[in-house]
Formats: structure tokens, sequence, C-alpha cells
């Protein structure tokens, strides 16, 4: 049987995606846990207040996360 160049197509797109969504979800995650840990490991401090630091840390975090799991679930149409 031979395969539909369409359907190739789409399975090769599918793929890129997921791999560009794990990436981008590793990189947000850690972008993320640096905002957090880089005072106790690296002892940077940056000029801000502590809220709005953590804050957005974790709003990395979570997005990261989702965009790990939008690369698992496959789910683009």
């Amino acid at each position: 049987m031979r395969s539909d160049p369409q359907e190739n197509q789409r399975r090769n797109y599918i793929l890129r995606r997921s791999i560009m969504d794990y990436g981008m979800g590793g990189l947000i995650m850690c972008a993320g846990l640096f905002l957090i840990f880089s005072h106790q490991l690296m002892n940077i401090d940056f000029d801000l207040d502590p809220l709005l630091k953590y804050g957005f840390a974790s709003l990395c975090i979570v997005y990261g996360g989702f965009r790990m799991y939008r690369g698992y679930k496959k789910n683009y149409f």
C-alpha cells in the first residue's frame, strides 16, 4: 500500500509541532525555575518585587507545562 502524500505531510507537521512544543515548554519551565532559584543557587538578585518575581515564575512553569502537555496530546487539528 502506498501512503497518501498529504497524510505524510500532515504526520510530519504534527511531529514538528510536537517537538517544538516539548522544546519551548522545557525552555519556558527552565526560565521559571531559574527565576525561583536564582538567588539560592547563583546569588543573582533581580531588582523586582518578590511577589512579581514568584508570580511570573509560576506562570512560566504553568505555561511551560501546558506546552509540554499539548506536545504530548498532539491535538492540533
